[in-house]
């Protein structure tokens, strides 16, 4: 059976969340930003209007306000947008149960099966339109195709609220003609890299050679070359077949450079409980332990090692990632920190128990911090703190409540 692929972009979602709840600001421009006091002051996402004035995701609130004077600032609601993405999802659940999710507004459907009782990918996709801009209020737009990347560059093809159909007949005199830089996995770096070599379109992608793009890019080239050839063979995966998480991670921006040891050490601990707690939820625990590292002149890099025993509590996360800190210290202050716990696997429903002082040890920590996870869920963050978080609570911050949910990678979709 041909397979028939959506992909659903909702048109500037958290601004036009935002506009949804305060009709207020519907038709002015609107940039939903991170808060610039704990520097994290940039564009989050801008509505059609402020987009006409040049205002981009990824902006500093200052630059965003030089192109557009009277731009609305609104702060993100990361609970109401994840509110409103699950009820459209639960509209797209009515038409197939192959529905993944690529972060919160954009889902690939595959309705193969469904054109029997539905009709076929483009009456799909306009009655989706037509059913989420009445009953949720918001806009959408739709790519169809055969394959996954292509059903993807049609949602963008054409914004706000259109269907674009990109078919095996037409896809060269739709998709070729595009700037390279529209294909998935084609960052600004790599478009700069195949640039210096003039091939700036897709279409010139296409028709380069892969030998030679495997020189320029390895692998990822080949994959590249596929893709614009239409040779994406990965399927939609089934909603509720949730693929296994192989990492759980945290980032933040201090709200001012780290330059002790004790402002380190806070935000390790909360990056730390903030990872290890969701490591819990997921019942497993990690064997590696990943640190980020990003200083005031946002040079970055990361460095990582494997514990001797794997783990699920943040005291034993902390003290790996502080020893990695220690062992690869900055010469300038510190700008952001990322923790990330990998190498998961499941944890026993019933640990065994051990002889050896120092198991016995690490399981009571695990006890205590699911105490802890306990105490949380009933008061809040803030019902219990380490005493070290007291030191500068400007710098302590509650990692997991303020998560934001990011799109698994298209790649890991891969066989």
């Amino acid at each position: 059976m041909e397979r028939v692929i959506l992909h659903s972009d909702l048109n500037n979602f958290y601004a036009s969340v935002e506009c949804l709840d305060n009709p207020a600001l519907r038709g002015k421009p609107v940039a939903v930003c991170g808060d610039p006091a704990l520097r994290h002051g940039i564009v989050l996402a801008k509505s059609g209007e402020a987009k006409s004035f040049g205002v981009a995701t990824g902006q500093a609130i200052w630059e965003a306000r030089l192109r557009c004077p009277g731009l609305v600032v609104v702060p993100p609601r990361y609970g109401r947008y994840l509110e409103l993405s699950r009820q459209v999802r639960a509209l797209y659940l009515q038409y197939t149960d192959q529905v993944e999710p690529f972060g919160l507004d954009e889902s690939w459907l595959d309705v193969g099966g469904s054109a029997g009782l539905f009709g076929d990918g483009r009456q799909i996709a306009d009655t989706l339109r037509t059913r989420i801009r009445k009953e949720i209020g918001l806009t959408v737009s739709v790519g169809v195709s055969f394959n996954k990347v292509f059903a993807k560059l049609g949602s963008d093809y054409k914004k706000p609220d259109a269907t674009t159909v990109i078919t095996r007949e037409n896809y060269r005199q739709v998709v070729w003609a595009l700037p390279v830089g529209d294909l998935l996995y084609v960052g600004p770096a790599t478009a700069k890299k195949l640039g210096r070599y003039g091939i700036r379109t897709i279409g010139a992608l296409a028709q380069a050679s892969p030998a030679f793009l495997h020189t320029v890019l390895g692998k990822v080239g080949v994959m590249l070359w596929r893709f614009a050839n239409g040779q994406d063979l990965s399927g939609v995966s089934t909603y509720y077949a949730m693929p296994p998480v192989k990492s759980v991670g945290n980032s933040t921006t201090a709200p001012r450079d780290l330059v002790s040891d004790d402002d380190v050490k806070i935000t390790l601990y909360a990056l730390c409980e903030s990872v290890a707690a969701r490591v819990r939820e997921q019942r497993s625990l990690c064997s590696t332990v990943q640190l980020g590292i990003r200083d005031n002149t946002l040079l970055r890099y990361e460095r990582q090692e494997k514990l001797a025993f794997p783990v699920s509590n943040s005291s034993d996360l902390f003290a790996s990632a502080f020893r990695l800190f220690c062992a690869n210290r900055p010469s300038r202050p510190v700008r952001s920190l990322s923790v990330r716990a990998a190498g998961l696997s499941p944890a026993d429903e019933e640990p065994q128990l051990s002889l050896f002082p120092e198991d016995v040890r690490r399981q009571k920590r695990e006890d205590l911090e699911r105490a802890v996870d306990s105490i949380r869920a009933r008061y809040g963050y803030t019902g219990i703190r380490r005493g070290v978080q007291l030191l500068d609570p400007a710098l302590d911050l509650d990692a997991k409540g303020s998560h934001i949910i990011h799109p698994i990678g298209f790649l890991g979709t891969l066989s």
